[in-house]
């Protein structure tokens, strides 16, 4: 009998345990710019699911990713560090791009991981979607399964390519497998749209057949990706576990912009399949400077939608909390009860007053680093894309080249835009920031580190 009890004891103690712990799923969209949602604005395209998170949740203006591109962008989110610390400044590519540009060929399976720390809090986690911590043209590179993921279903990686479109559905499997076993789950749905190439169904098109054909096509793959969530949200609905799940969206940079207004063509990807190429990005940045692979805000200010019914405000907006992707680590594990490794001191901060609506600050306790691979001379300096380091501490944001010759200084809180360059008339703040950039410099490796190599790299 005492047997029984205990075991009955043991059951209770674990559903206890599950039901305090919220579940969480990290949406996380390819090159979907800040105004590519109708609740943001957009003229035309049409997204009622994430809209609906909008609405039950809160709209954080301020959000900033890692990097201008995808690989770093992504580092920084599992590792809760700068992507440099990784040597990572730039996309995964095929190996001699990756050693042409001083890059490893894989995050280390090593690296610190939140997926780990919430598997070791009691969590189940999966990974489906994209991955691009390495590259599908690097055969021996680690597969997502060896990163802590019970499950995972992936492009740009190792292996058999998932096609991207189950994402959902492999998603809302894992979600009720984790229902039935009673058990808390943490999901990274790192979805393909709206990034190259397009791959348009008649269905979406059709939704949109009074446009043009590069806005149909790109109207066409948002609102493709927002019938998937809207799937998955169905499913969280129809398990009755809406009130306990944190869901967020966002995406990994902004939108892609072709050089000039080009012709679209038709183009192949060999981890995707055939769709259109860049000559149909129609992405738009709600007004901030640059688009994609740049530090400016078109380049790293995204959407980010946090919705968490009784726990996070419905309707609201936030233009006031500056929160980024090396965040979301340290309040995860926060919001999960999941300790910090030994040793390991994140880049960002726990936002979770912020999330929850208790945190009136513009400022954050730690500064943000970024660093792009341009090597561009302060006499060539013009576009976007020139930017190899930036810094934004507290109200200011200051860009800098590579050499840190050339420099401009905004008001990031004042100025989002960032339209008025104040180097000239805040000296004393662009030399404070400068000086914590060389600061920040002196702590990056000189080179990758670690098992991170493919042996491709040894064959001539």
């Amino acid at each position: 009998m005492k047997y029984l009890i205990f075991f009955l004891s043991f059951i209770t103690a674990q559903t206890l345990t599950a039901a305090d712990k919220p579940n969480i799923l990290f949406i996380f969209t390819d090159d979907w710019g800040w105004e590519d949602l109708s609740c943001h604005g957009h003229p035309y395209v049409k997204t009622p699911h994430i809209d609906r998170l909008a609405a039950e949740g809160t709209d954080f203006y301020r959000f900033t990713v890692a990097s201008g591109v995808c690989s770093p962008s992504r580092t920084a989110v599992v590792t809760g560090h700068f992507p440099a610390r990784y040597s990572i400044d730039g996309h995964f590519a095929w190996v001699p791009s990756n050693a042409k540009r001083g890059m490893p060929d894989w995050l280390s399976p090593k690296a610190p991981m939140l997926q780990r720390m919430l598997q070791k809090a009691g969590y189940r986690t999966a990974h489906f979607g994209k991955w691009h911590l390495a590259n599908n043209m690097i055969p021996d590179s680690p597969l997502p399964s060896e990163y802590g993921y019970d499950e995972y279903g992936a492009f740009n990686c190792a292996g058999e390519q998932m096609p991207y479109h189950e994402d959902a559905m492999h998603t809302i499997k894992f979600i009720e497998k984790s229902v039935a076993e009673n058990k808390p789950f943490f999901v990274n749905l790192w979805i393909h749209e709206p990034h190259t190439p397009f791959h348009t169904q008649p269905k979406y098109e059709w939704r949109f057949q009074d446009l043009s054909e590069k806005d149909r096509i790109y109207a066409s793959v948002l609102s493709h990706a927002d019938d998937r969530i809207g799937e998955i949200l169905d499913a969280l609905d129809r398990l009755k576990i809406t009130d306990n799940t944190l869901v967020i969206f966002s995406s990994d940079n902004g939108p892609a912009r072709a050089k000039n207004d080009s012709q679209h063509k038709l183009m192949y990807d060999t981890a995707t399949g055939a769709g259109w190429d860049v000559g149909a990005a129609m992405g738009i940045t709600g007004g901030r400077k640059g688009w994609k692979a740049c530090v400016y805000e078109g380049g790293i200010g995204v959407p980010f939608i946090a919705r968490w019914p009784k726990n996070i405000a419905a309707g609201k907006i936030n233009k006031v909390s500056p929160i980024s992707a090396v965040d979301l680590l340290p309040t995860f594990c926060e919001l999960a009860g999941a300790e910090l490794p030994k040793g390991y001191t994140p880049d960002g901060v726990s936002q979770v007053q912020a999330l929850m609506g208790n945190n009136k600050e513009t400022t954050r306790t730690k500064p943000l680093f970024w660093k792009m691979p341009n090597k561009v001379p302060a006499d060539k300096v013009g576009g976007f894309h020139w930017v190899t380091y930036a810094v934004m501490d507290k109200d200011f944001k200051l860009l800098a080249n590579h050499d840190l010759k050339y420099f401009e200084l905004y008001n990031i809180v004042n100025d989002p835009m960032e339209k008025q360059d104040l180097k000239e008339t805040k000296t004393e703040v662009a030399q404070k920031l400068l000086k914590q950039i060389q600061a920040w410099q002196a702590t990056l490796p000189t080179e990758p580190q670690g098992d991170v190599f493919s042996s491709l790299r040894n064959q001539k």
